[in-house]
């Protein structure tokens, strides 16, 4: 019997897809924990619309993250911070700092967690790497001043 999931199920599959189980299986355990529906006419246009929409907003992120990424490829921002004697830095200019700063300069939101750059304890220019989606990156350059 061809059965559609509604949750993961160990060694079967995962939620939504279409797989083939014993009828007793179906009808003695799926159907009554709610873990599959039968892949009747109607199940099955309905899991056909439910990927589409799917593969449709996945296609409408993938475009939207490369769009932001050529935005910010090879944009610079500027962070002013506090030194000490000598030009050494009070902390560290951390990712928060830089993102609040790429949000106020070039009006982009971007996660301070998908941020990757080096420690930034003196002034000078760096290189931090934006994370947009899987695969989709933007370097963007970071200017330490006082």
């Amino acid at each position: 019997m061809k059965v559609i999931l509604l949750q993961d199920v160990k060694g079967k599959g995962k939620k939504g897809e279409l797989c083939t189980v014993s009828d007793g299986y179906a009808r003695n355990f799926l159907f009554p924990k709610n873990l599959a529906i039968e892949a009747d006419n109607a199940a099955m246009s309905e899991l056909k619309s439910r990927n589409e929409a799917t593969a449709h907003h996945k296609q409408e992120e993938i475009d939207a993250a490369k769009a932001t990424a050529e935005k910010l490829n090879g944009k610079s921002v500027t962070v002013t911070a506090k030194a000490g004697n000598g030009g050494k830095l009070f902390g560290s200019v951390t990712s928060k700092e830089i993102a609040a700063q790429i949000e106020k300069e070039l009006g982009i939101s971007v996660d301070k967690k998908k941020m990757s750059v080096a420690d930034i304890k003196n002034f000078g220019e760096y290189t931090a790497d934006i994370k947009l989606y899987t695969g989709i990156s933007a370097k963007i350059t970071v200017k330490v001043t006082e």
